[in-house]
């Protein structure tokens, strides 16, 4: 075993995981780290990432040689080669000479593998929030009642020929939200249901893909999805309602939790919060 759980339990402050994004706090073990050197040397997906549902292969893997590991810090360097390539250093430590001896690792080996890109990934406790970072939340759905809200939602396979014709440019307006590569997906018959909002026959907002799946321990997780409103279309609780249908759907499919990042104080933050979802901590990233 390489890590060491007496060193870095005391140093996780959120539950991130490189490679994983966040995890539910009960996967937050020792375990979980490991997984993800042996990717590194397979470079196969871990059974349990999310990203696995996409298909192809693992891009990110962990610089498992290059691992600082030690009683008051660990640094974990992971390497993409998509786009111009990315070196992110994973930094844990309770104090802020980690950042710089993590930018230090990270500009190093950015240039050893010749990428354009480093940066650093500091997970944050839930009492540190950052105002450019982003908020790990958790929906628990074995607390109470996710009923279906009332209003113009439903998947888009169940809406008219002519409404679900509008989904396509819908998509192309809201591609930087990853709605046109998820309708890619759609088409190619690689995902769930997505849920849309429909306002005067028209795709005005959306959400998916709806999908469970089984984390690390055995507990079924509603998986992340792609989720905007047109702007024009926004300020009419329509994000709400998408958002409520898409946990209806997740407790009906037996969905033990969902997890989401959002950005401090964005809008999907500010639902999330009114909608009473827990803070698990937060992540800052920059770069190196």
């Amino acid at each position: 075993m390489f890590f060491r759980w007496d060193w870095l339990r005391p140093q996780l402050t959120a539950p991130i995981v490189p490679t994983l994004g966040p995890v539910h706090p009960d996967a937050l073990t020792v375990g979980i780290f490991e997984d993800t050197l042996r990717a590194a040397d397979t470079g196969d997906f871990l059974p349990y990432d999310k990203d696995r549902r996409w298909g192809g292969e693992k891009d990110e893997k962990v610089l498992r040689e290059d691992v600082i590991h030690q009683p008051d810090r660990t640094l974990i360097p992971t390497l993409t080669r998509r786009g111009h390539g990315k070196v992110k250093v994973f930094a844990y430590g309770p104090h802020d000479s980690v950042i710089d001896e993590a930018a230090e690792l990270a500009t190093k080996l950015a240039t050893v593998h010749k990428v354009a890109d480093a940066r650093v990934v500091r997970p944050l406790a839930p009492e540190n929030a950052h105002p450019r970072g982003t908020r790990i939340q958790l929906k628990n759905f074995t607390t109470g009642p996710c009923p279906a809200p009332d209003g113009p939602v439903r998947p888009v396979t169940d809406w008219s020929a002519s409404v679900q014709e509008t989904f396509a440019p819908f998509t192309e307006t809201m591609a930087a939200d990853g709605l046109a590569f998820l309708r890619t997906r759609m088409q190619a018959g690689r995902c769930g249901p997505v849920l849309a909002a429909v306002v005067d026959n028209r795709i005005v907002g959306a959400i998916g893909p709806m999908e469970v799946h089984p984390d690390a321990i055995g507990q079924s997780q509603l998986m992340p999805q792609y989720f905007a409103v047109l702007p024009a279309a926004r300020g009419q609780r329509l994000g709400r309602a998408l958002w409520r249908a898409a946990m209806s759907w997740g407790q009906s499919h037996g969905a033990d939790y969902q997890l989401l990042q959002t950005e401090v104080e964005g809008p999907s933050d500010r639902l999330c919060r009114a909608e009473g979802l827990t803070s698990l901590g937060f992540s800052h990233t920059t770069q190196a």
